[in-house]
């Protein structure tokens, strides 16, 4: 069983930049940040493969956001940059159940936090 915890959201003005946390209890493979705005599906964001490092980005995102991960602190982590109000949503970690390489399917990932709110005001 895999628990996820994320930290790091709140209020910013367009430009500005968070950084999001997920601290994970126990063993995960590859990880994923997805977002679901208001009135919206949940959406992939960006992915990380389990220890290759290969990452995949939504194109929305590519240049502004960089997802990492530190595995010996079993942290996952989102560095969002120049941010933009359409970026508004509920930030959800997950990690794959099985899958050790990124994929940006939902169903793919077993285990979601309990997700955390990026508000951009423009």
């Amino acid at each position: 069983q895999v628990q996820l915890v994320e930290s790091g959201g709140g209020l910013v003005q367009a430009g500005e930049s968070l950084r999001l946390s997920c601290a994970a209890s126990g063993r995960t493979n590859a990880m994923a940040w997805f977002r679901q705005g208001p009135g919206k599906e949940r959406e992939f964001v960006a992915g990380i493969s389990k220890s290759n490092g290969d990452t995949k980005y939504t194109d929305s995102v590519k240049g502004r956001f960089t997802i990492s991960r530190d595995n010996a602190k079993n942290t996952l982590y989102l560095q969002m940059n120049s941010l933009k109000a359409e970026d508004t949503a509920v930030y959800y970690c997950a990690s794959a159940g099985l899958f050790t390489l990124v994929t940006v399917v939902p169903s793919a990932y077993t285990y979601w936090g309990q997700g955390t709110q990026v508000t951009v005001s423009s």
